[in-house]
C-alpha cells in the first residue's frame, strides 16, 4: 500500500484515477482547487478511510508525506484554459515547481500529465515522442501548450540535477463518463448538442482529425507508465485510430439516435489539422499497452452518463 497524491483529483481523469488507486488498495490524497474539477466526481469516495480530499491550488506550496505524485492539475479544454490563461500557465510552471519540490523532499516518484498539445499543429504524422513540435509561442493556445512544454523541461531538469524519479505521459484526446458536458471539447459538444436536438457545431470543413481514447484505456497506460522502471518517458498514450470531425458526428448521431444537423463555423486560430499518436514506445515499455475500447462502445458509455447527468 502506497500513499499517492493526485493533483486535479476531482477532475475528469483525476477522479477515475482515484477510483483505480483506491480499488488497488492504495491510500489516496486528492488535491483540487475546483477551478474545473467537480465534487460530484469524487463524492462517492468521501468517507472511505483510504481517501482524503484537500481543497488546494498547486500554485501555492503544500507539505505532505507521499510515495508517489500524479500531477494532473491543469485545465485541459481550450474553453477552460483560455478563460484564465495566466492562471493556466502558472499552474504548469509555478505549480510544477511546487510539485517537483514536494517530490524531491519526499523522495517520491512523480508523473506529469503532459499532452499531445506539445506537438502543436504537427508537421509530421503520426506524432512520435522525438518530434519537437510546431507550436505558436504567443498564440491563443500558448498558455496551455507552452506551459506543458515548460513543465516537461522542469521535470527533466529535476531528474538530471537531483536524480528525481519522473515519468512523462503525453495524453492524446481522451473521453468518457465524468467529462464535463460544458467543457467545450468536441465529444462533449457533439453529444450534448445531439441529445438536445441542436445543430452539431463543426469547425471548418470537418476534415481535421483527432484520435479518441476511452478514459479507462488511458488510465491503464498511465498507471503502467508510473509503475515501470525502464523509461522516464515521454510516452504517448492515446488511440492511434484517426477520425475526421464529420466521421465523429456520424458516430454520435448513430449512438444517440439524434436527427441534429451539422453546422459549420470558422476554424479557431492554431487549431491542429491532424492529431494521431505513434504508440510504439507504449507497446515497448508498458507491457504491450494499446487501447481496448473502440469508439462506438466508448461513446455509448459516455452518452449514457450524459443522459443521466442532464436528465435527457
Amino acid at each position: 500500500m502506497a500513499t499517492i497524491l493526485v493533483t486535479g483529483g476531482a477532475g475528469f481523469l483525476g477522479s477515475h484515477l482515484c477510483d483505480r488507486l483506491i480499488e488497488r488498495g492504495d491510500e489516496v490524497i486528492c488535491l483540487d482547487n475546483f477551478f474545473t474539477g467537480k465534487k460530484r466526481n469524487i463524492e462517492h469516495l468521501i468517507g472511505n478511510p483510504r481517501f482524503e480530499l484537500i481543497r488546494h491550488d498547486i500554485v501555492h506550496p503544500i507539505f505532505l508525506e507521499v510515495d508517489q505524485i500524479y500531477n494532473l492539475a491543469c485545465p485541459a479544454s481550450p474553453e477552460a484554459y483560455q478563460y484564465n490563461p495566466i492562471k493556466t500557465i502558472k499552474t504548469s510552471t509555478v505549480g510544477m515547481v511546487n510539485m517537483l519540490g514536494l517530490a524531491k523532499r519526499c523522495k517520491a516518484r512523480i508523473l506529469q500529465a503532459s499532452t499531445s498539445e506539445v506537438y502543436g499543429d504537427p508537421e509530421i504524422h503520426p506524432q512520435q515522442e522525438d518530434y519537437w513540435g510546431h507550436v505558436n509561442p504567443i498564440g491563443p493556445r500558448s498558455c496551455y501548450d507552452e506551459g506543458k512544454r515548460v513543465a516537461e523541461s522542469l521535470c527533466m531538469n529535476y531528474h538530471i540535477s537531483h536524480n528525481l524519479e519522473i515519468r512523462l505521459i503525453r495524453i492524446f484526446n481522451t473521453y468518457g463518463p465524468r467529462m464535463d458536458p460544458n467543457d467545450g471539447r468536441v465529444i462533449s459538444n457533439f453529444i450534448t448538442q445531439a441529445l438536445r436536438g441542436e445543430p452539431m457545431t463543426v469547425y471548418g470543413d470537418g476534415s481535421q482529425t483527432r484520435s479518441f481514447c476511452f478514459v479507462h484505456d488511458l488510465l491503464e497506460g498511465m498507471m503502467r507508465l508510473m509503475d515501470q522502471d525502464e523509461t522516464t518517458g515521454p510516452v504517448n498514450i492515446g488511440n492511434p485510430t484517426e477520425n475526421t470531425m464529420l466521421e465523429l458526428t456520424e458516430k454520435i448521431i448513430e449512438v444517440t439516435g439524434s436527427s441534429s444537423p451539422v453546422s459549420h463555423v470558422e476554424l479557431p486560430k492554431d487549431d491542429p489539422k491532424q492529431r494521431q499518436p505513434d504508440i510504439t514506445l507504449a507497446k515497448k515499455y508498458l507491457n504491450n499497452w494499446e487501447p481496448q475500447v473502440d469508439l462506438k462502445k466508448g461513446l455509448e458509455q459516455t452518452v449514457a452518463y450524459y443522459k443521466e447527468l442532464l436528465n435527457l
